[in-house]
């Protein structure tokens, strides 16, 4: 694999785990989202702009860098004001296209077997990437799964072990006698929310 490619991919890779540790941590308000789109299209017209002055396939490859920085921008932005799994999965896809986008330019400069070499690598990137993406979103569903079962075998053993304190506490006032009983009954009852 060409170092590109291997940089392409430890960027989508970064930015994906940054953006999701990002969006884990912090909720985007509309507001915040709104400005961020902002800053990004403001962001592309200035590096669309450099392209101008640019010829041939390095305009190409400037032109592909500019949508793919919006791109990315745009899925991060969402994918922070939506604070989903599948809002990051979308924008580890988007990133992962974003990555091709630029791959693919960057093939043009090549000719022949290499340009072939050079494409299948970076459809090979995408894949994977967006295999990655699908990996996590799925484990992150099987996770929500496991953690939905976790707490109510949590809160079933919590009831168990409340009825069985209950029945204790019934069984120590069965010691006693008239209001003492009746007493420490309610107190039980009361105690562990039974009517």
């Amino acid at each position: 694999m060409n170092s590109f490619l291997r940089n392409v991919l430890f960027t989508s890779f970064s930015l994906a785990f940054f953006a999701t540790s990002h969006a884990a941590t912090s909720a985007m308000t509309k507001s915040q989202y709104n400005d961020a789109n902002a800053q990004a299209k403001a962001t592309y017209k200035s590096e669309r702009a450099k392209c101008d002055t640019l010829a041939g396939n390095a305009k190409d490859i400037c032109v592909a860098e500019a949508d793919a920085t919006m791109i990315r921008a745009e899925a991060s932005a969402k994918a922070a004001y939506k604070g989903t799994r599948k809002a990051r999965y979308d924008q580890q896809v988007k990133n992962a296209e974003a990555d091709y986008l630029v791959a693919r330019e960057k093939c043009d400069e090549l000719g022949g077997n290499s340009k072939d070499v050079c494409v299948k690598e970076a459809k090979a990137a995408r894949t994977k990437s967006i295999a990655d993406a699908k990996a996590h979103l799925k484990a992150g569903d099987a996770q929500g799964e496991a953690r939905k079962e976790i707490d109510e075998a949590r809160h079933d053993a919590a009831e168990d072990k409340r009825d069985a304190d209950y029945k204790v506490a019934i069984q120590r006032c069965d010691g006693l006698a008239g209001g003492a009983k009746d007493n420490c009954v309610q107190r039980a009852k009361q105690t562990f929310g039974k009517s």
